[in-house]
């Protein structure tokens, strides 16, 4: 089946120019222009992925992304957020409340559809290697069910960082830097910011602190961060 992308984006020419790339790229494209329709439309279809506008009437782009997050039934769901250029605060926020990745206006059509499929394959399930759970201190992370939990209670992750929890689970005891950790869990995203890694890795720590499982991932100064019970 061809993966279906939401569009939320006010403005018609550029929603008209990404929904052109995108089916010229093979995807189905549906376009909404505010953040209400999106929602409206997501209660009866699902989506493989959201292009989802930073500036937005009525609900903005990153009041979205929490709705988003809160339901149980989209939190899964990769987004990207599109920003102005230079935007770099607004950058942080929206991946600080959950959204994947980012690109900034104006983008060549190439760049979008390049970061598309790199996101699509990143939040593909993971390997297992015929391993379906992996448990560390407590935490236990399903690879079959894509979720994490403690005593049965689920702990909501975002695609990315559940990634980068199995990244660390499946590598415990040692330090990655933040070029090393862009490697194993992004992949070929050759356009993110290094910093990019330490948004993610704040908002794993604040899913893992009612548990208080946060203290186990370290940041290690000069280096980067660890995945240690010690």
């Amino acid at each position: 089946m061809a993966t279906t992308i939401l569009v939320v984006e006010d403005d018609i020419a550029i929603r008209d120019m990404i929904c052109f790339t995108l089916r010229h790229s093979g995807f189905v494209c549906e376009p909404v222009s505010d953040a209400e329709k999106g929602l409206a439309w997501l209660k009866d279809k699902q989506a493989d992925l959201i292009l989802l506008d930073w500036m937005l009437p009525g609900i903005d782009g990153i009041e979205f992304i929490r709705r988003l997050r809160a339901n149980e039934f989209l939190a899964a769901i990769p987004v990207i957020m599109l920003t102005a250029k230079g935007e770099s605060e607004d950058m942080v926020k929206g991946l600080s409340v959950g959204a994947d990745d980012y690109v900034n206006k104006p983008f060549a059509p190439t760049e979008l559809v390049a970061r598309i499929k790199s996101l699509l394959r990143r939040c593909q399930p993971p390997e297992t290697d015929g391993e379906n759970q992996l448990e560390f201190s407590g935490l236990l992370l399903d690879l079959k069910s894509h979720r994490a939990s403690v005593d049965g209670q689920r702990i909501d992750l975002g695609p990315t960082e559940f990634r980068l929890l199995n990244f660390f689970m499946k590598n415990p005891e040692r330090a990655y830097s933040r070029g090393q950790l862009l490697d194993q869990v992004w992949g070929d995203m050759v356009y993110i910011e290094e910093r990019t890694v330490d948004v993610h890795i704040r908002r794993l720590r604040k899913a893992l602190e009612p548990s208080k499982h946060d203290g186990l991932i370290q940041t290690v100064r000069g280096v980067g961060y660890r995945f240690s019970a010690e």
